[in-house]
């Protein structure tokens, strides 16, 4: 089991930039995958970016120049900052791992970009 938890969301106004965090715990060795997914309501879960563990990123053209994955090893953390917001990418951003075909994924967390 892979357990995760997202912090870092919040309300910006647009232009802004927020910081993700997700931090891994359990059977963390052999992750494919790392990355964020997101919600809007009334929409689709889809692809924001995503790591693997070869460190090949991977962006949604959405956000491709607006937005960097990163991890930190030492601390099991992917990280996903987010610059020059729009409102648009108000949703809320779920973090996920990848391990032998199974897929687990974070709580959630809300990011609300105003007008």
């Amino acid at each position: 089991q892979v357990q995760l938890v997202e912090s870092g969301g919040g309300l910006v106004q647009a232009g802004g930039s927020l910081r993700l965090s997700c931090a891994a715990s359990g059977n963390i060795f052999s992750i494919d995958y790392m990355g964020w997914f997101r919600q809007a309501p009334g929409k689709q879960r889809e692809l924001v970016a995503d790591l693997t563990s070869g460190s090949i990123t991977n962006y949604a053209d959405t956000v491709k120049g607006r937005f960097t994955i990163s991890r930190d090893d030492a601390k099991n953390t992917v990280f996903l900052q987010m610059n020059s917001l729009k409102p648009e990418d108000t949703a809320v951003y779920y973090c996920y791992a990848a391990k032998y075909g199974l897929t687990y994924w974070g709580p959630g967390t809300q990011v609300t970009v105003s007008s």
